[in-house]
């Protein structure tokens, strides 16, 4: 069994997290998540009200009794959400562990500490992880280029980011962007964090509440079928390459684009119904570079048993050699 001070926080069996996911983080692959022994998180935000969230935290709790959490995403809006609202929906609810994004959690890491919750932030650079550890984050999730989502601006790969946070950052931090198997597991522990957040990998599971056909094109893309999004508006955002995801990036490449020339495109509710209706061409939808290392749609059980036994397998094969050596 891989311990680490993450899973010891947390109270988790294996190392591996679900963050939170538009559309896809609901009870139905969260609690199987937390079957498996890893983390999952509800995305509070997929729920139109906050009681909404609090009856989606009590189905998630219907089928599993293990620790899981809520992820709360704070971003630039027109019309914000009612954040305190679906906030004090997670603290009623007795939710003990948040997963918090985007602008800075500040307001929010303050209160939810309040009520005893332990709140891990998800960042792309070692200078804003600083900064969430100084407010009081218990934990990080480091987000490197290759994710899928927000990578940042900063375009820092894993491989560099991940060891150069851990130089610099004292509580537990997990891996996020490009993970999804037994040897990125290997390769996070080794840079320095204490787990992995998978995203994309999680998406092409049998739990997960997405058609089948958006699960069949995951396995079916490569590491390339990706598109970067927003770029010239500073917010950039790492989807699945389709027909309406390089329309956009053809808008931005002629230069002058601004939201109101994209937005019919990239409405939200078109990627909502992609995830429903299983066709991967009708709007944007969210996905990983990693997308080349997922072959199989497996139950969250076989996948987190398989990474952590075939995690387990490098690493004692590794110590054998060096023994040799």
């Amino acid at each position: 069994m891989l311990k680490t001070r993450f899973t010891e926080m947390f109270g988790i069996q294996h190392p591996i997290v679900q963050g939170g996911m538009q559309w896809v983080g609901r009870a139905e692959l969260v609690s199987a998540v937390a079957n498996a022994g890893a983390l999952g998180f509800i995305t509070a935000l997929t729920q139109p009200t906050p009681d909404d969230l609090r009856k989606e935290i009590a189905r998630c709790r219907e089928m599993t009794d293990k620790p899981f959490g809520v992820n709360l995403t704070i971003l630039p809006a027109l019309k914000p959400p009612p954040y305190a609202e679906y906030r004090q929906a997670i603290v009623e609810s007795g939710v003990r562990i948040v997963e918090t994004a985007g602008n800075n959690p500040q307001e929010h890491i303050a209160e939810l500490k309040k009520h005893g919750v332990k709140v891990i932030h998800k960042c792309t650079a070692v200078r804003h992880a600083l900064k969430a550890e100084s407010i009081g984050a218990d934990a990080i999730s480091i987000d490197g280029f290759e994710c899928a989502g927000h990578p940042g601006e900063d375009d820092t790969p894993g491989l560099v980011l991940i060891p150069a946070a851990a130089d610099k950052v004292k509580i537990p931090m997990i891996a996020s962007g490009g993970f999804g198997d037994a040897r990125g597991l290997v390769a996070a522990l080794a840079l320095g964090a204490e787990g992995i957040n998978m995203g994309t990998r999680f998406m092409a599971t049998v739990e997960s509440p997405i058609h089948q056909r958006v699960k069949e094109q995951i396995v079916a893309n490569d590491e390339r079928a990706t598109e970067l999004i927003f770029r010239t508006l500073r917010n950039t955002s790492r989807v699945a390459s389709n027909a309406v995801s390089r329309e956009v990036v053809a808008i931005e490449k002629k230069g002058g684009a601004t939201i109101d020339d994209l937005k019919h495109l990239v409405a939200g509710q078109r990627g909502r119904v992609v995830y429903e209706t299983g066709d991967p061409e009708f709007g944007i939808w969210s996905a990983g570079m990693v997308q080349g290392l997922i072959h199989d749609i497996p139950t969250c059980a076989e996948l987190v048993s398989r990474i952590v036994r075939e995690a387990e397998a490098i690493i004692s094969a590794r110590l054998d050699r060096m023994r040799l050596a």
